[in-house]
C-alpha cells in the first residue's frame, strides 16, 4: 500500500523565540499520523549518497514529493503567521531524508563550527526528526566577537572577516559552541519532531560522541 502522509490532526504547536534577536523557532511534536511510513521509505527507496558541494556531514536520499506537498501545504499558514510573513507566497520546497556518519576526525573546518543555510531570511528550514533522543538534537548560537545570531547579506562580510580572524576551529563536532560561539537554545531530537526556523539562523546538529554514525535510516540519525 502507498502510504498517504497524512498529517495527524492532534499535532501540538509551540512557538519559542531565542536568543538576544528573539528569532521564532516553532517546534511541532506528532506531525504525523504514521511517522514510521517515513522511516520505511526512506529504507526502502534510493539509495543514500554524499552530495558534493554541500556541507551535510553525512548522506542523503530524496523525499517523497507527496510528503513535501502535504507538509508545506499543511504549515504554510502556521508559517506565515509565526514569522509576520502576510503574504508572502510559498515559492518552492525541496526536501532530503539525511543521514550523519562523517567521524568527526574527517570533519573539514566549516563543519566544525555553527552555520547558516543561506544569507537570504525567507528561506526556512524544516526539520523533521525521524530518531529519538539518542540522537541529540539542534543548537543555535550566537558568534562572541560579532554578537551575530543570524547572519544576513548585510552581515555576511563583516561576519566573515572576524572569523577568518579567528584560530581555526578543533576537528569535532560541536557541542557547547565554545570558545568563539555561545550556545542560545537548544532542541532535543524527537521522534517525530519538526523545528521551523529561518535558515539565516547560526546552528547545527547536537551530535552526542557515542552516537552510531551509519548509513542505516533504521539506526542512524535520520532526519
Amino acid at each position: 500500500m502507498t502510504p498517504t502522509f497524512a498529517l495527524n490532526p492532534g499535532a501540538t504547536f509551540a512557538l519559542q523565540r531565542i536568543g538576544q534577536e528573539a528569532q521564532p523557532v516553532m517546534v511541532i511534536d506528532r506531525v504525523m499520523h504514521d511517522a514510521l511510513a517515513l522511516v520505511d521509505c526512506a529504507a526502502n527507496g534510493e539509495a543514500f549518497a554524499p552530495v558534493e558541494g554541500v556541507g551535510y556531514p553525512g548522506v542523503r536520499a530524496a523525499a517523497p514529493l507527496a510528503y513535501v506537498e502535504r507538509l508545506t501545504k499543511a504549515l504554510d499558514r502556521y508559517i506565515r503567521e509565526a514569522f509576520s510573513l502576510n503574504n508572502v507566497a510559498m515559492a518552492r520546497a525541496d526536501c532530503s531524508f539525511s543521514i550523519v556518519t562523517t567521524p568527526p576526525a574527517d570533519l573539514a573546518p566549516a563543519q566544525c563550527i555553527p552555520h547558516v543555510d543561506t544569507t537570504y531570511s525567507l528561506q526556512f528550514a524544516l526539520l523533521h526528526y525521524l530518531c529519538d533522543g539518542d540522537f541529540g538534537g539542534t543548537g543555535f548560537y550566537r558568534h562572541c566577537l560579532s554578537g551575530f545570531e543570524t547572519i544576513t547579506e548585510l552581515r555576511s562580510a563583516a561576519y566573515a572577516a572576524i572569523a577568518a580572524r579567528e584560530p581555526p576551529p578543533v576537528a569535532g563536532y560541536v557541542s557547547s559552541g565554545a570558545p568563539h560561539y555561545e550556545q542560545i537554545a537548544a532542541f532535543d531530537a524527537v521522534f517525530d519532531r519538526l523545528l521551523i526556523y529561518r535558515s539565516h539562523a547560526l546552528h547545527c546538529g547536537v551530535i552526542p560522541p557515542a552516537m552510531p554514525l551509519v548509513a542505516d535510516p533504521r539506526r542512524g540519525r535520520l532526519t
